[in-house]
């Protein structure tokens, strides 16, 4: 196995002139992009990183984020693309932690990153990049650095933030990177005549990893947009795109508009979604208009893919994660860590060379991670059916997933915490049929009156995917007989 990198240059030498990227702005082929990635590793060489170096990235969706991953893999180094929707104050947390060599920003995110660099004990100032020109104008010579990655080094940190609230790098490596493409590569049957939609942002693995390397993988042509725009979306599904990715809440958007019932699918061969659970109606709305819905399960620290529904099986098993991905594997355990029983519900675990090495930083979190130190514990419930197709029954205990987006409510009881007149409160998450769940803070009364509005305004330097939207007041709150609350019950 070979540096990633070796992807960019092999399509380019193989179709210099056939299109690679599709931008709002312009289309970028296949020897463009090699020349904005070789330019791009020797200005970050020329600025000083080095193999293991960190560099961290904010910036919308565009070739900013795929140019530096593919640079610094090139270099041995790895990218920290950072969240767009976070605070100054949240960004300069994950910059104290992963202590980047170079931090770069588009022109629209420049002001936050300098809010967030000067909030962090980082060194040096932020590099601003045009997002049309990239790295390329920056280069001091036209020398492309020597190739000095291989397949073990980590090459993307992914934050999430942990059930504690503090922010947890995932490490995922060339070769995790390497192996979740080939599994969507198999999963879709995506080859070099494809034109896949990417709404998702990069920042995340579901918009890298989902769509993005492994279209680079297969030679494809990855169409980028910078958001989501329903209409846009629908009109690029249905004239030219053959697959694409829309998470639960991006379904509700494009079925509500008015072209939706009489919009035909010319070359659409598939339309995968995850992030979240998702709601039966809504893929049958859509296998409704001709077109299979594949689903893919995974997380941040499986790079994603760790389940897949293939389309074949879409109409079947609908409301199926589907199969193992190509080489991966995944078992159901119970409490104690052994096989759950045939038909009984387990805890997802994987296995593979796509998932982390663990968490940047964090031994103790990392060692937690893992059953028998080598399969990752998702914390996601599942039943498997007679036929090996998994059911995911709940998400993650505590996890909020709002929208594709992972809100984790230790972060969120911090701020409430700090109300005089609350006594005690916790956020749960509850079922919203566009978004998933979205954030509901439920609390019992302290000395001081406070009104909904109060409560709410306290969130006001959080991003704003995060806020709750409602409170609920109660007398008590429901506990375990060792004091735990009954988060489930709040649910319920």
């Amino acid at each position: 196995m070979t540096a990633i990198d070796t992807w960019i240059e092999h399509w380019a030498m193989r179709s210099a002139n056939r299109t690679a990227i599709v931008l709002p702005e312009a289309e970028l082929s296949w020897g463009e992009v090699h020349r904005r990635v070789g330019a791009t590793s020797r200005a970050l060489a020329d600025a000083g990183v080095q193999k293991g170096d960190r560099v961290a990235v904010l910036a919308g969706d565009g070739s900013l984020i795929l140019e530096v991953l593919f640079a610094v893999a090139r270099l041995g180094a790895a990218i920290v693309p950072l969240n767009t929707r976070l605070t100054a104050a949240e960004l300069a947390v994950v910059l104290d932690d992963a202590l980047p060599v170079v931090f770069l920003a588009d022109e629209q995110h420049a002001a936050v990153a300098d809010q967030a660099s000067s909030l962090s004990s980082i060194e040096g100032p932020v590099t601003v990049v045009d997002p049309h020109a990239g790295l390329a104008d920056l280069a001091a010579g036209s020398s492309v650095p020597p190739r000095r990655g291989r397949p073990d080094d980590t090459v993307l940190i992914a934050y999430t933030s942990g059930t504690t609230g503090a922010p947890k790098g995932a490490m995922l490596d060339q070769a995790a990177i390497a192996a979740n493409a080939t599994s969507v590569v198999a999963m879709m049957d995506l080859t070099s005549h494809d034109r896949v939609l990417n709404v998702m942002p990069q920042f995340h693995v579901g918009g890298l990893n989902v769509h993005a390397t492994p279209t680079i993988r297969a030679g494809g042509t990855l169409v980028q947009f910078r958001g989501f725009d329903p209409a846009a979306a629908l009109d690029e599904l249905a004239e030219r795109a053959t697959l694409g990715t829309l998470v639960p809440a991006m379904l509700v958007a494009v079925q509500e508009l008015p072209e939706w019932p009489q919009t035909s699918f010319r070359r659409l061969r598939a339309l995968n979604t995850g992030a979240s659970l998702v709601p039966t109606s809504l893929i049958e709305r859509v296998h409704a208009r001709g077109v299979p819905v594949t689903q893919i399960y995974g997380l941040t620290e499986t790079c994603p893919l760790a389940l897949a529904l293939p389309a074949e099986h879409a109409r079947d098993k609908v409301g199926s994660c589907g199969l193992p991905g190509l080489g991966v594997e995944v078992r159901l355990v119970d409490a104690s860590g052994g096989d759950a029983a045939d038909g009984e519900l387990g805890e997802i675990v994987v296995r593979g060379q796509n998932v982390t090495r663990g968490y940047w930083n964090q031994p103790d979190a990392t060692a937690a991670a893992f059953v028998d130190g080598e399969w990752f514990r998702t914390g996601d419930i599942a039943r498997v059916d007679p036929d090996g197709f998994f059911f995911v029954e709940d998400r993650r205990t505590d996890v909020i997933v709002s929208g594709g987006e992972n809100i984790y409510p230790a972060e969120l009881e911090a701020v409430l915490a700090d109300l005089d007149g609350i006594s005690e409160a916790v956020v749960v998450g509850i079922v919203d049929e566009r978004w998933g769940s979205v954030p509901l803070v439920v609390a019992v009364r302290g000395d001081e009156e406070l009104t909904d509005d109060d409560v709410l305004a306290a969130f006001a330097n959080v991003a704003r995917y995060k806020r709750p939207r409602e409170v609920r007041w109660v007398d008590t709150l429901p506990r375990t007989p060792m004091g735990k609350v009954k988060r489930h019950e709040l649910r319920r």
